[in-house]
């Protein structure tokens, strides 16, 4: 499979390597302390500055790729260790420039000093060299970069800093990134951003592997509708199936049934509201969900009350075989979050498909070459990885009430879109009835587990879209007794 950064290589080498030693249960201190050489077996530096600082990073990673933060609790660097499903790793954070706003090459030490007369700080000065930013009483907001006709002022805010759309990342005095948890969605976008691949997300695929390989534990699979596209274009939810049976899971049952269990509860929700007079958002996406409550917490009564895909398959299984060791497989780095909630319906496990493809890798297994497995979910229940699925499927479901009413949904797709829809919802002014809330740009299927273009995954969702007539969903409830299932969501203070 196709790795498309170095970044992702190297995560990709220890996840593989430590899902090698687990399948052959033989993952002794010996044997791990070895990976870093194995992976990087000469004095030659791939991408570092020197070797050890390479097996450093990797040594990070395979404890990550373990299920432990990447620094032992009482560390040499007094680094403080917390137990996050995002995690920065101290060795691979570069230092990446701190000071935000730089002057350039580009300055023409001109008369007019617009940069100087923008800053209400004091902090631009005039030189021979030309204009100089004085660090300590910049206060990053950016109207001297602005005010250059040249350009010449360059905004060098870090990646992952620039990429979060909460703020929940600051810069500390040993110029590592610092996650602030108060703040923080557990979207994983800083951890797609990182160059350096600084930070990452920990890793339960030991725990897992470990599942599969006593036969004793009935081990089920529950894949994210994300997951068709993501190992080829020929790799089908059926192949899927057969492919994550041959890795070693006892049963599979694809979320996407989740997912129509959820248009139809939310659809029932929505009308009740709208008859109401009232608005509401989904409860798909747990990174929209974070953000309602650390952002927005006068808004949680607005959430919908039906659970997650996710939550929903998790129940349906908990009835129907007893005792299951159940693992989400997905895109999203936030499922691991929402998983340690604890709530009833929660996963035992949640893998990336980033992880998963590391598994697959271990055990020489290829989706694509797989046989074909019978399915049954809707193609509206799998086009919620897409962003306007969720909603679609919302209103198809109520079309098929009977429900003539004129009901709008607002998509956001991107934390950015969902803060302002949110915003409009608080004070009153959203004109549509419902929000989808999608965290990443593009909906699930562009998560920072992903692992696959986002043409492929398109393509992918376009096979669905065309599939989709003759598809009903409470007809397909019905046959799959999911209209059993409880579908309420437990209150979170």
């Amino acid at each position: 499979m196709e790795r498309n950064t170095d970044t992702r290589q190297m995560k990709y080498e220890a996840l593989r390597a430590v899902a090698e030693l687990a399948f052959k249960d033989n993952l002794t201190d010996e044997n791990i302390d070895s990976i870093p050489f194995k992976i990087i077996p000469t004095a030659t530096p791939r991408f570092r500055c020197c070797v050890y600082k390479e097996r450093e990073i990797i040594r990070q990673r395979v404890r990550l790729a373990m299920g432990k933060p990447p620094l032992p609790t009482h560390n040499v660097e007094n680094i403080e260790v917390k137990n996050n499903t995002i995690q920065v790793v101290p060795a691979a954070c570069e230092g990446c420039p701190i000071n935000r706003f730089q002057v350039t090459e580009n300055c023409q030490k001109c008369m007019a000093k617009a940069c100087q007369r923008a800053c209400a700080f004091g902090a631009i000065s005039i030189t021979g060299r030309g204009a100089y930013i004085d660090q300590t009483k910049c206060r990053e907001c950016g109207k001297c970069a602005e005010a250059c006709p040249y350009h010449a002022i360059a905004d060098l805010m870090r990646p992952c800093k620039r990429s979060c759309d909460v703020g929940a990342i600051t810069i500390g005095g040993d110029r590592l990134a610092t996650i602030d948890d108060t703040k923080c969605v557990s979207c994983g976008h800083c951890a797609a951003a990182c160059p350096f691949g600084a930070i990452s997300d920990m890793s339960q695929i030991t725990t897992i592997i470990q599942k599969m390989n006593d036969k004793d534990t009935k081990v089920v699979a529950i894949p994210a509708p994300a997951v068709e596209g993501q190992f080829g274009p020929e790799a089908t939810i059926g192949r899927m199936i057969t492919a994550l049976k041959e890795l070693g899971f006892d049963d599979v049952v694809e979320v996407a049934l989740g997912a129509d269990a959820v248009a139809y509860n939310e659809a029932k929700e929505l009308i009740e509201n709208h008859e109401k007079g009232q608005k509401m958002t989904t409860s798909c996406c747990p990174a929209f969900v974070t953000l309602i409550r650390k952002h927005y917490p006068n808004l949680v009564d607005k959430m919908s009350n039906t659970v997650s895909p996710m939550v929903a398959t998790v129940r349906w299984i908990r009835e129907n075989m007893p005792g299951a060791y159940i693992v989400f497989i997905g895109p999203c780095m936030a499922k691991k979050e929402e998983a340690k909630f604890g709530v009833e319906g929660s996963p035992d496990a949640v893998m990336t498909f980033e992880e998963l493809n590391a598994l697959f890798d271990a055990r020489r297994i290829d989706p694509s070459n797989c046989q074909e497995t019978p399915t049954e979910a809707t193609s509206y229940g799998r086009r919620f990885s897409g962003a306007g699925g969720v909603s679609e499927a919302v209103m198809k479901a109520v079309a098929e009430m009977g429900c003539t009413d004129p009901i709008k949904a607002k998509g956001c797709s991107g934390l950015k879109e969902c803060k302002v829809a949110l915003a409009m919802l608080n004070v009153n002014k959203l004109p549509e009835d419902i929000i989808e809330g999608m965290a990443c740009e593009g909906g699930c299927m562009a998560g920072p587990g992903s692992i696959a273009p986002i043409q492929q995954l398109r393509a992918a969702r376009m096979k669905k879209i065309k599939g989709k007539e003759g598809d009903n969903i409470t007809e397909m409830l019905t046959n799959h007794d999911f209209m059993e299932v409880d579908m309420e969501r437990e209150q979170m203070e």
